[in-house]
């Protein structure tokens, strides 16, 4: 059954124009997730369709009734489609209990006693019994976000959007809200995901739009997408996926943010397990304990360049290292410990110089 139907869907602003063309239906029960690159309109889309923004042209249909006809009702359409933010949007002079019964009690006119009992049982499902009487600002940022969800799912909507729900919080706290999305679309609420999380879109989604070009580009199953894209830029985003790169530019290094980086990449292109592990022991192994160790006051070194690319047919993964100043071989010259280890790790292991060093891994 068709929940939301989307006609030519235009949306410009001053100069620039996000949303050209856009079709789409949504059915009940489908879990859609929104990718592409950024700047190609899919916050915007979100925006449009529970009219925050407000579309250039086009048609957009709920049911039956057209949401872009000024006589529409636009608090009543907002009732029927909750909104996650990536910025939670939550009211810090409300307790957590306050944000998330508020609106069912002034809007839908629900007792304030089953507002209460609703609102403490779905705290309760997201494992935040014990903080209804708390205030935001006493939150986590996945705990704030947590928070978002019950009050969107308070309303009792026929639909929820989100807008990169992950996209504001450290990565310790993505999987805690990934959790509660994952558990919404087996209970079969129907769901539209703006997100950068490609492993949890391939997942979680029943459908896939890529968006680029000012419209939905591309849409399929997420095999479809992510493992046999048939347009030319869907495929170049998705090869760009399994590339890793990271730039050095100071001896100062942000190593937590490396971790997390080779971390989300590892689960993006659906590694087992060990390779997040070996990848940063290698990271570890020749960029720190080689390069920077010996090389790093030496300005002519910057910038040091780290390129992964994995190779699903044969499920491997190659690491190249890049950096100037002198010839300095980290197997032969290095520390002799941390070339052993990456050699136990590595199938292959090469170094070479043409006026710049050069050290290639194959996990």
């Amino acid at each position: 059954m068709s929940l939301i139907r989307i006609e030519h869907l235009r949306k410009e602003y001053p100069g620039v124009v996000p949303l050209e063309d856009v079709n789409a239906e949504i059915s009940t029960g489908d879990v859609i997730s929104v990718i592409g690159p950024s700047g190609t309109g899919k916050s915007t889309l979100l925006r449009c369709l529970n009219r925050l923004e407000e579309p250039s042209s086009g048609k957009i249909f709920v049911g039956e009734e057209d949401i872009t006809a000024p006589s529409c009702d636009i608090p009543g359409v907002r009732r029927r489609m909750g909104m996650v933010f990536q910025s939670f949007n939550l009211f810090n002079n409300l307790t957590v209990l306050e944000n998330i019964t508020r609106a069912p009690i002034r809007l839908l006119k629900v007792p304030r006693d089953q507002a209460e009992k609703e609102g403490r049982e779905l705290l309760e499902w997201v494992g935040l019994a014990d903080r209804a009487d708390d205030y935001p600002d006493m939150l986590s940022g996945g705990q704030k976000q947590r928070v978002a969800i019950v009050r969107a799912i308070a309303m009792k909507p026929e639909i929820l959007l989100f807008d990169e729900p992950t996209s504001a919080l450290d990565p310790t706290m993505v999987e805690e809200v990934l959790s509660i999305i994952r558990a919404l679309a087996r209970r079969g609420m129907t769901m539209m995901i703006v997100t950068h999380e490609m492993q949890f879109a391939r997942d979680v989604s029943t459908r896939v739009f890529y968006m680029d070009q000012g419209g939905i580009y591309e849409e399929g199953t997420p095999e479809e997408i992510f493992d046999h894209p048939s347009k030319e830029r869907t495929q170049a985003f998705i090869r760009r996926l399994k590339r890793l790169e990271i730039e050095i530019g100071s001896f100062d290094l942000d190593y937590s943010g490396i971790m997390d980086k080779i971390r989300r990449f590892c689960r993006d292109t659906r590694q087992e397990r060990p390779a997040a592990r070996n990848m940063m022991l290698t990271f570890e192994e020749i960029a720190v304990q080689n390069i920077l160790a010996h090389c790093g006051q030496d300005p002519a070194i910057y910038p040091i360049k780290v390129e992964a690319e994995y190779t699903e047919q044969d499920k491997s993964l190659t690491m190249d290292f890049t950096w100037g100043g002198e010839a300095f071989d980290p197997v032969i010259h290095g520390d002799g410990l941390a070339a052993m280890i990456v050699a136990k790790l590595s199938k292959d292991l090469k170094y070479k110089w043409d006026e710049k060093n050069h050290v290639r891994v194959v996990l």
